[in-house]
């Protein structure tokens, strides 16, 4: 167990993001033994000119203000960093000279406001750690000069659309120039390797703790109580770059008698579908992380919907442990990864029926 070092990590997701996200309790359980800077991404120039209404442009402009801290401290380890800059808006910029130019001096920015955190803190010889952030960041080792630069490649982001054009390109060769490549799988492992030997696979952690309930003591959420079982349970972020709207409905629709309880935020496309028609839909909207066993307690069964493309190929199926953590082995009921709208009904109806846990086999099967 590394201890008593210096961590500065940086990612896509923000810190004060509404949705539980993997670096932001890695950096927590890192700051158990060490100290740890988490560098949230700068204001976008986009942002700050037509979305000042959103919550997390409003903290930054508050922070730009004085009216708040730019650094906070999160325990005795762990600080949070908010860069007083604002970072240009060049996602757009299809030249990949200008745009490496515009891209590096984001990162300048950035990181000058980085080395005033670290100065203060008294950081030395830090390691930096890089969450799957390959176009923001790319040019932190060298602004930086870390003790050791490690990559952390847990995800398939290069296939969403804001990163396809760039990230694509400057992900490979963040891979080659960083000291270390941690991935969570070995299909990742497998394609890191190709540009950097020293690549590995560490897997995927998950904190069990919370989803444990072994007195069934975890109290229901008071806006479950009124919905009727059966209820069937979804909780995360609800968007169809991972989830399929379309096995949802099938499952609303042909089985009325049915309740499909929805806990997460929404993108556009979920905003905008049907299923909002539906009287035995119910969307909750977004949840404290923490509250979130309480309402895979009260679901009968929990469900993945899973869309089947190339992102979600690659997911590594760390929720299922949480999920089955906490089941209650009497009225619990698991099924992960519906990916065809009849094995779903199909597997729903019998853990329904016969009031059985499905095992990791038969969760697996239903890919």
């Amino acid at each position: 167990m590394i201890a008593s070092m210096d961590f500065v990590v940086f990612g896509l997701p923000s810190w004060n993001l509404d949705i539980a996200t993997t670096i932001k309790y890695t950096a927590i359980e890192i700051s158990k033994t060490n100290r740890v800077l988490f560098v949230n991404p700068a204001l976008q120039r986009s942002f700050q000119i037509f979305k000042r209404q959103l919550p997390e442009t409003r903290k930054y402009l508050r922070v730009f203000k004085g009216e708040e801290p730019d650094l906070e401290k999160f325990n005795d380890n762990l600080w949070v960093l908010y860069p007083k800059t604002v970072m240009e808006s060049i996602n757009w910029i299809k030249n990949a000279s200008v745009f490496n130019l515009l891209n590096k001096f984001n990162d300048y920015k950035i990181c000058r406001q980085i080395h005033k955190a670290i100065a203060s803190l008294g950081f030395r010889d830090y390691i930096l750690l890089n969450d799957n952030s390959m176009v923001h960041g790319f040019y932190f080792k060298e602004f930086l000069k870390p003790r050791v630069n490690v990559y952390l490649l847990r995800d398939a982001v290069t296939l969403v659309s804001y990163h396809a054009l760039h990230g694509t390109r400057l992900e490979p060769m963040l891979i080659k120039k960083s000291d270390v490549v941690v991935t969570n799988s070995y299909f990742f492992r497998d394609y890191a390797v190709k540009f950097n030997p020293n690549s590995h696979m560490i897997g995927q952690g998950c904190d069990l703790s919370l989803y444990s309930d072994p007195d069934g003591n975890l109290p229901l959420p008071e806006d479950i109580h009124n919905i009727p079982h059966p209820r069937i349970g979804y909780t995360g972020f609800l968007t169809t770059i991972r989830l399929d709207i379309d096995i949802l409905l099938y499952i609303a629709m042909t089985k009325p008698e049915w309740n499909l309880v929805l806990v997460g935020p929404e993108d556009d496309d979920f905003m905008n579908c049907g299923l909002h028609k539906l009287p035995n839909v119910y969307f909750l909207g977004r949840k404290d992380p923490a509250t979130l066993p309480s309402y895979v307690k009260s679901f009968d069964v929990a469900i993945n919907p899973q869309a089947v493309n190339p992102i979600t190929g690659k997911v590594i199926l760390s929720r299922l442990w949480e999920v089955e953590q906490a089941a209650n082995k009497d009225s619990e009921k698991v099924i992960w990864h519906c990916a065809d709208v009849k094995i779903g009904d199909q597997d729903i109806r019998q853990v329904i029926g016969q009031r059985t846990v499905l095992d990791e086999e038969k969760i697996l099967a239903a890919l």
